[in-house]
């Protein structure tokens, strides 16, 4: 981990974009900023974790004005040199805490993001700084995975996501703390390289828990940016909690 980054430092940044190819495809992006912009109106749009832009920057493009929080300097400065970049407002902190100027009409975290807060603590944090932000009847979106604890056979903590001949993907869970990671093998010539990454899984009914501590109600709850049901076999959800 990066002091000053933490987990998405240059090394990260660097190559994000292209490692995360499938998620800037439009059949992604656009659903997500049509229910975006519905939700911002006329107002503001709040991203936290805003990386190198990939909601921001369309979002923008529609005539919302965007703010951004992330840590990484490393991933801010790549959304900066994008064409659109110095049109998207962004303060370097940890979204969990950080404020900023003004009220929002929307804030939203995407792509599992409310997971890199690894602590139930700092998630209860974040839905209470959002709500901060919010104008009344202002809006949180959350897009996260639900936990895949069906996937584990009695007496494993491994689910592998990605297999090749060079690179091996796999999720670890502690069932006991909601603790997971994430890790990533790749040999390059003969060469190994790891990279792991933290994460505290979250249940749907528990943020809904986070969002009333925070004074917001639940709005809306799909399977994904489509609006689809959501079901017992949905792997994700896009929640949308309202500030009371």
């Amino acid at each position: 981990m990066d002091d000053t980054d933490g987990y998405f430092g240059e090394s990260v940044a660097a190559g994000y974009d292209e490692s995360s190819a499938g998620m800037f495809s439009a059949d992604v992006v656009t659903p997500a900023i049509d229910l975006l912009a519905e939700l911002a109106g006329d107002g503001r749009a709040l991203e936290l974790g805003i990386g190198t832009g990939r909601i921001a920057l369309p979002l923008a493009g529609r005539g919302v004005q965007v703010h951004g929080i992330d840590l990484s300097r490393a991933m801010v400065e790549r959304l900066r040199a994008k064409p659109g970049g110095d049109a998207v407002a962004t303060t370097i902190g940890d979204f969990a805490t950080t404020k900023v100027d003004g009220t929002f009409t929307v804030a939203y975290l995407v792509f599992n993001t409310i997971m890199n807060l690894t602590s139930q603590d700092e998630q209860v944090a974040c839905f209470r700084n959002v709500a901060e932000h919010l104008e009344p009847g202002g809006t949180f979106v959350v897009e996260v995975t639900v936990p895949q604890l069906r996937k584990l056979p009695p007496g494993q903590n491994a689910v592998p996501f990605h297999t090749s001949a060079t690179k091996w993907s796999f999720d670890l869970y502690d069932v006991a703390t909601q603790a997971m990671s994430s890790n990533y093998v790749e040999v390059v010539e003969g060469k190994g390289s790891y990279w792991t990454i933290p994460f505290r899984y979250v249940w749907p009914a528990e943020l809904d828990l986070m969002a009333r501590l925070a004074g917001m109600r639940l709005r809306e709850r799909w399977g994904g940016w489509g609006r689809e049901p959501f079901t017992g076999e949905s792997e994700q959800h896009v929640s949308v909690w309202e500030k009371v």
